[in-house]
């Protein structure tokens, strides 16, 4: 709730900024704050500061903060000179920091220099060989090249490291997922449910790896897994109302009704399919015909 109020602030505050109303530094604060991916603004308001010097002196420290912000957004703008003036000036204020560095690593990558960059983050990690940051630049390089593979290799000596990193593990599953390595991607999301269990999104996931494997003992699990993200959202995840059924109808298949697990869970289905129901019939009443027709057809629905 928090979030929605200060992104609609942000949109306020960008408004009145675009229309001459003023409040530049207060925008560029929140959308650093926010995170927000607004480089055209931010570049042409950031600008305006920095390019005056009685602004410029009003910032004290946060000078320093802009610059940095500004070159961000000038790599995004594809204003490649922009984005090296403010990095020769932060350069010139702090002589062989490692923020500054990486800034310079970034320059080289959005230019495409991808040798420069990979040696200009290895003379970093020589300093440094735990930067968190400089080695997914690494994976970033590896990825916009379309090397998978060393991608898959960096990441993985990277977690040897890192294991509590839940960004890399899912970073990894979704490439081995790309490159149709489903039981290595399952590994992957084991590990996320491990340590973040109530994570709906992780379960969904595992589900959909695990019925894409296929096998009984598989789409069993999966159907476990799709069961538990309907738990924790709610009952409202249609994608794991869907994953039931799918689960039960191939399951149903193999084992042709003699699997005694699935007759005690019968239900199940059922209820995902009632729930299914009531999810359209609330959210896309014109869809709910072909819906019933379709479970009709999966012979989940009388």
């Amino acid at each position: 709730m928090v979030r929605a109020e200060e992104a609609a602030r942000l949109d306020r505050l960008e408004s009145q900024v675009e229309n001459g109303g003023g409040g530049a530094w207060e925008y560029l604060c929140l959308a650093r704050k926010l995170q927000a991916r607004r480089s055209d603004k931010v570049l042409k308001h950031g600008l305006t500061i920095l390019n005056d010097p009685k602004a410029r002196s009003k910032l004290g420290g946060e000078e320093w903060t802009l610059y940095e912000q500004v070159a961000f957004a000038a790599m995004d703008c594809q204003q490649h000179d922009v984005a090296k003036d403010c990095i020769w000036i932060l350069s010139k204020e702090f002589p062989g920091s490692t923020r500054v560095g990486r800034l310079e690593g970034l320059l080289l990558e959005a230019k495409g220099a991808w040798a420069e960059a990979e040696k200009a983050y290895e003379r970093l990690l020589e300093d440094n060989p735990l930067d968190q940051l400089i080695h997914k630049r690494k994976v970033a390089i590896a990825k916009a090249q379309g090397d998978l593979s060393a991608a898959v290799n960096l990441l993985n000596k990277y977690l040897e490291i890192f294991m509590a990193d839940h960004d890399a593990w899912r970073e990894l599953a979704e490439i081995y997922m790309s490159l149709q390595m489903y039981k290595q991607a399952a590994f992957c999301y084991e590990e996320l449910i491990l340590s973040q269990p109530t994570v709906p999104p992780y379960h969904l996931a595992y589900a959909e790896v695990l019925y894409t494997i296929g096998g009984l003992e598989n789409l069993q699990t999966a159907k476990k897994y799709y069961a538990s993200t309907i738990t924790l959202t709610g009952g409202k995840n249609t994608r794991a109302l869907y994953g039931v059924c799918l689960c039960s109808i191939a399951i149903n298949q193999l084992t042709k009704g003699r699997n005694k697990e699935e007759k005690e869970g019968s239900n199940l289905q059922s209820l995902a399919a009632e729930a299914l129901q009531r999810d359209y019939k609330e959210r896309a009443p014109k869809k709910l015909p072909l819906v019933i027709s379709m479970l009709k057809n999966m012979k989940l629905n009388s």
